[in-house]
């Protein structure tokens, strides 16, 4: 018993960095009706990035917030190259993340080389019912609570998050009434990229983060996000903890080379159900 709650709490960690990346895909994905295939390498970018400025004496907290910083302007940089033509169509702007994607393969690779890095955390555990939790993974909890909660006050309560609820929800009555659609899209993927950036250095000292991880984060954000049709941010939450769960109870139950298959057919899974209701939903309209 004491196995399988361990390996429950470790799900509802790594779960919690699934569901920041995908809600930074879901942000881009409504404002801009982009897929963002570069979202998971936000993520590498502020571990490694993070890894670096604590490398150079930055205290715990300023560094990971820096990372974050520079994960924000990937994703705005993301943005400006990937939708900033005025003829350019979501589709062509998918294939540009996923380009972008590649490149930052390249410039990992010369900045912090190809091999794993990792590092050091919340320190210490404590037990619970002869269960030993380590303090970073109740850090990544609270940690996603606290962000997430922040960004439903943004997106509810603030002039700037409902424009962009407006650019989500009819982009050209938006335009009408004077709102900057583009400027938006931009924010968006500053928004992504930060989210992204935060699910890295959360997660950054659970697991160890290559300069291709981001293949297995993306995978993994967009299963969590496709839970909510890539509409909603809330759903991405719930579709990361299942998916965290899963995979940690597969890993601990069975063997940890089959976490990227079960985040496939939960996607699979997912996307089949919701067919299959809209289907069903169409048939029942007269």
């Amino acid at each position: 018993m004491s196995a399988f709650i361990s390996y429950l709490v470790a799900g509802i960690a790594i779960g919690c960095g699934f569901a920041l990346i995908g809600s930074g895909l879901v942000m881009v994905n409504c404002v801009t009706r982009v897929v963002n295939l570069s979202q998971g390498m936000y993520a590498v970018v502020a571990a490694l990035s993070a890894a670096t400025f604590l490398g150079w004496g930055l205290p715990h907290g300023v560094a990971e917030l820096a990372a974050m910083g520079v994960a924000a302007a990937s994703g705005l940089l993301t943005g400006r190259v990937a939708t900033a033509g005025r003829t350019t169509t979501p589709q062509s702007a998918l294939i540009i993340t996923f380009g972008l994607a590649i490149l930052a393969y390249a410039a990992e690779t010369l900045m912090w080389g190809d091999q794993p890095r990792s590092f050091a955390g919340l320190p210490g555990a404590f037990e619970v019912a002869d269960v030993r939790i380590q303090k970073q993974e109740v850090l990544v909890v609270v940690a996603t609570a606290v962000l997430f909660a922040v960004l439903y006050l943004f997106l509810e309560r603030t002039y700037l998050g409902k424009e962009l609820r407006a650019c989500s929800s009819n982009p050209y009555a938006a335009r009408v009434v004077g709102i900057d659609v583009k400027k938006r899209g931009f924010l968006a993927f500053a928004l992504g990229g930060a989210l992204g950036g935060a699910a890295g250095v959360l997660l950054g000292p659970l697991r160890p983060v290559s300069f291709d991880s981001d293949v297995a984060l993306l995978v993994d954000g967009f299963a969590a996000a496709i839970l909510g049709g890539l509409a909603r941010p809330l759903m991405a939450l719930v579709g990361g903890l299942l998916l965290g769960v899963a995979e940690s109870m597969v890993a601990g139950y069975a063997n940890a080379s089959y976490q990227t298959e079960v985040a496939l057919l939960l996607m699979l899974g997912i996307m089949v159900a919701q067919k299959a209701r809209v289907a069903t939903l169409h048939a029942e309209t007269p």
